[in-house]
């Protein structure tokens, strides 16, 4: 209990919402009400109730199965992207820090012209070339996050170049290849765990905004931000269709920032002591 006393209230709470998501995804896999993807036109648009908890949209589809379902999908996307971020991204980020200035210059231009162009706006000039999908969302959201994850990593790196166990271990012979994994990755990895909570509830609501654009994932697999587009033809008749979704993507979002600045309280001993002044 005193350990948990002592962890951030933004932590606790994060990974309380952010629980609460990933195990209604689990859920999805081994049980749903209904079928998410089974048509009922005779049940369209029904209140919620002991049947259908959280109603039916207009095709008589039972909401809160497509909720569960959705919440796998949008985990799924979001986790390959960031995955996908950051096996590129932070071995360059490595990489130019210890490369010195040639190749440290060679990769920030790189991460300029990623920065260049929105994870959205990859992700449509992408699905315009080679067709809408989650996997070219993944890709769209991956080399955004790689541009990230490798400033991010850069960054915090150079930091840890500069003390003095690295150049310790430099001046007894140890390689450039070897200070990386064995003093600088350890190091940074708690700043490029923080980094990758933030990114993934940028990637669940960058999926989301893709999605209601029909350029996410595809019909009929359920998606929180498809749901949201279909509902809002609905929303004088059937607000609830869009609440829910709605709702659904701010509890994720809302649950991994709080994730991701608790672990950034917890990892950064810079932070914790500035929250005991």
């Amino acid at each position: 209990m005193r350990r948990l006393r002592r962890l951030p209230v933004s932590l606790l709470l994060g990974g309380l919402l952010t629980a609460l998501v990933v195990g209604a995804a689990l859920l999805s896999l081994v049980w749903t009400p209904f079928p998410a993807e089974q048509v009922r036109v005779v049940a369209r648009l029904r209140p919620p109730g002991p049947v259908h908890w959280l109603g039916t949209d207009h095709f008589g589809r039972d909401v809160l199965s497509m909720i569960l379902v959705g919440a796998r999908n949008s985990l799924a996307v979001g986790a390959a992207a960031v995955a996908l971020g950051a096996l590129l991204g932070v071995p360059l980020g490595l990489a130019a820090s210890a490369w010195g200035r040639w190749g440290d210059e060679a990769v920030a231009r790189l991460g300029d012209l990623l920065f260049a162009f929105p994870a959205v706006l990859t992700a449509i000039l992408l699905t315009a070339a080679l067709g809408a999908g989650a996997l070219n969302v993944v890709l769209a959201l991956g080399l955004f996050n790689a541009a990230v994850f490798a400033r991010v990593a850069r960054g915090a790196a150079l930091a840890v170049w500069r003390r003095d166990f690295v150049r310790a271990a430099l001046a007894l012979g140890r390689g450039p290849l070897s200070v990386t994994l064995v003093h600088v990755l350890p190091n940074i990895a708690g700043v490029v765990i923080v980094q990758g909570t933030v990114l993934f509830a940028v990637a669940v609501l960058n999926e989301a905004a893709l999605s209601y654009l029909g350029l996410g994932i595809q019909p009929p697999s359920p998606s929180w931000g498809k749901m949201l587009g279909d509902a809002q033809t609905f929303l004088f008749t059937s607000p609830l269709q869009a609440i829910f979704p709605g709702a659904a993507i701010a509890v994720t979002v809302l649950g991994l920032n709080l994730l991701g600045d608790g672990l950034r309280d917890a990892l950064d001993p810079r932070h914790r002591s500035a929250g005991l002044l």
